[in-house]
Parts: C-alpha cells; sequence; structure tokens
C-alpha cells in the first residue's frame, strides 16, 4: 500500500504575512513568559508569589472581557479597514507595553503596564483572527491555522529556552527590550503592507485615487 504525502505548503501573501507577523509578534513574546514570575519576585518591590498569581489574573480577566466588545464592534462595522487599524494599534500597545516592563520597579507600574498588555491582546486576538479567518485558502483552512500554530510554537520553543540564558548574559532589561523590539517589526510588517487587503487605486472615469477602503474578503458561504 502506497501512502502519499503532499508537502505542498503554498500559501495565498496575506495569510503569510499574517503568520510571519504572528510569528514576530507572540513569539517574541514567549521569551517573556518562562521568566516573568522571575522577574516579579527579584525586581518589584514588595512582590510576592501572591502578587505573581494576582498579575496573571489581571491579564486574563482584562483581556477576555475587553475582546468581546471589540469583536462586536469589528463584526459591525463592514470590511477590513477597522481591523487593519486594530491590529496594527494591538501590536504597538502590546511593545510599549513590553519597553514598560523594563522600567517597571513598582507594583503600580507592574499593574499598570499588565494592564496596558492585556487591553493590547484584547485587540489582537479578534482583530488578527478577523482577518486571517477572511483570507483562508479554500481546502487548506486546517492547513493554514495548523500553519500559523506551528510557527509560532516553534519560535517560542526557541524564545522560551533562550529567555533564561539571555537575562543570566544581559538582563530582564534587555529581553523586555528585545521583545518589544520585534513586536514593532510585527507592527510595521503589517502597516507597510497594506495593499494585499487594500485596494492600491480606484478608477473613477478617467480620474485614479488612492482607496482607503477595505475590501470584505470573506469567503462565500462562511459562517452558513
Amino acid at each position: 500500500m502506497k501512502i502519499k504525502i503532499d508537502i505542498n505548503i503554498k500559501i495565498n501573501k496575506v495569510i503569510k504575512h499574517l503568520v510571519v507577523s504572528d510569528l514576530l509578534f507572540l513569539g517574541s513574546w514567549g521569551m517573556i513568559s518562562p521568566i516573568f514570575p522571575i522577574f516579579i519576585i527579584s525586581k518589584i518591590e514588595g512582590a510576592s508569589v501572591i502578587i505573581v498569581g494576582v498579575v496573571a489574573a489581571l491579564y486574563w480577566l482584562v483581556k477576555s472581557l475587553f475582546q468581546l466588545p471589540v469583536s462586536k464592534y469589528l463584526d459591525k462595522e463592514k470590511g477590513e479597514r477597522d481591523d487593519f487599524y486594530a491590529l496594527v494599534t494591538a501590536v504597538a500597545l502590546a511593545a510599549v507595553a513590553s519597553f514598560s516592563f523594563a522600567m517597571t520597579k513598582s507594583l503600580w507600574q507592574l499593574f499598570l503596564t499588565q494592564f496596558l498588555y492585556a487591553l493590547a491582546m484584547g485587540l489582537y486576538i479578534p482583530a488578527w483572527t478577523s482577518i486571517f479567518s477572511r483570507h483562508l485558502d479554500k481546502d487548506r483552512i486546517s492547513f493554514n491555522w495548523s500553519l500559523d500554530s506551528t510557527a509560532v510554537g516553534l519560535t517560542s520553543f526557541v524564545a522560551a529556552i533562550s529567555s533564561g540564558f539571555l537575562v543570566s548574559w544581559l538582563g530582564f532589561s534587555f529581553v523586555f527590550f528585545a521583545v518589544g523590539t520585534l513586536s514593532l517589526l510585527s507592527a510595521l510588517l503589517i502597516f507597510f503592507t497594506p495593499s494585499l487587503i487594500v485596494p492600491p487605486k480606484a478608477t473613477t472615469g478617467a480620474e485614479e485615487k488612492l482607496s482607503l477602503e477595505m475590501r470584505d474578503h470573506t469567503p462565500a458561504g462562511l459562517g452558513k
């Protein structure tokens, strides 16, 4: 019995860009997760194991509650203009949060920065999944999602292993600034390539003008 394995990984340009941006963004934050509790205990004045749990709980509470109204708004607006700018804003806010963690020394700064990061993720998840879902390759939906998960997972694997060494050699601040820089690169990658989801030009008679409206790429029959 012969088993044929299809190794064709060709995907459309929008999915490719979103996977790369997700890899840079979520993958880089994989450096922070393993060291974050240690950072809180060792660098934040007045912190304890209880504070570590409270900070983690704050993230999940704010992110979970915030993403619901965000998703309702994004679904209500037609096209992808709102999703696009929400995505860029979310990654930029996360970068600010990462830079802020590098300068955080007190509990109130810690909670405020964690709150900002939670807002960023509450904005990122609905916006990213909205655009990604609209551009899925026909008959390769599972592969598209799995490719993104694998790319982020493998990057997070490398990030998690390297984070401890980087902290030992260069300190916590270096890691936070590195993650913030990679997050900004992710935001720039999205922001400067809008032509993938924005029609570059629209023609009205003999006159051409730049179109600022996003196309709605929702596949026919999606959700039916």
